[in-house]
């Protein structure tokens, strides 16, 4: 049997925001700054960040990690499904850029929701295990060439049951074509059957923005 997928033209795509889109002003505020932004390809849909907001709630979660912060869109939706006593601990290299999401986490009101952590990836996960840290929710959305290690870190932060969502997991349609044999892509190729494949965890690999690899961390 054919798989079955619809393919999304700007009129269905506008239609979905349109129709489905909770949004605060100043994550649509954001959405609309980071369009003509040479980087703003960095930044999550609108929709794959409501869905995200979503399953926060529905696990429950109270600790969230996030790997890569870029301007503060993912991370700010999150922090507010969770709870009053509820965290998300944002983690980033780039100065430049969290501080646009300092900004926006303090117009949204959660400011006081969102730990920033500053410095590379693999060393701040590798010091949260160093000291015990356990999350219901991780987000990685970072440096490419780093997912492999980041699944495995966020693997060991993760409680039992917690979720694990990786972004970019199509590639822009890249994983799909076999003349694109760049590392980046190779890559993402490799992880998805590693997930797939994967005892540890349930898997999908959803097709909702750039691809969303969604992992539950079984019983250990």
């Amino acid at each position: 049997m054919q798989p079955k997928y619809l393919g999304l033209d700007d009129r269905s795509a506008n239609y979905v925001l349109n129709a489905s889109l909770r949004e605060i002003p100043v994550l649509r505020d954001l959405r609309q700054e980071m369009a003509s932004h040479e980087s703003g390809g960095m930044q999550i849909a609108a929709d794959q960040g409501q869905f995200m907001a979503l399953l926060a709630k529905a696990i429950g979660a109270k600790k969230v990690l996030e790997v890569g912060v870029f301007t503060g869109y993912s991370s700010t939706v999150v922090a507010l499904a969770l709870p009053e006593d509820g965290k998300v601990t944002a983690c980033d290299l780039s100065e430049e850029f969290t501080r646009r999401a300092q900004k926006t986490w303090a117009d949204a009101g959660v400011a006081d929701k969102v730990e920033l952590l500053l410095g590379p990836g693999i060393d701040t996960l590798d010091r949260l295990i160093a000291e015990g840290k356990s999350y219901d929710l991780a987000f990685i959305d970072a440096d490419k060439p780093s997912y492999p290690r980041y699944y495995e870190q966020c693997l060991t932060l993760l409680r039992p049951g917690g979720l694990l969502l990786i972004d970019n997991m199509l590639w822009g349609g890249k994983v799909a074509d076999p003349e694109h044999q760049d590392h980046e892509t190779v890559m993402f190729r490799d992880l998805t059957l590693k997930l797939r494949d994967d005892d540890r965890i349930d898997f999908s690999l959803l097709t909702v923005g750039d691809g969303v690899g969604m992992c539950r961390v079984r019983e250990r």
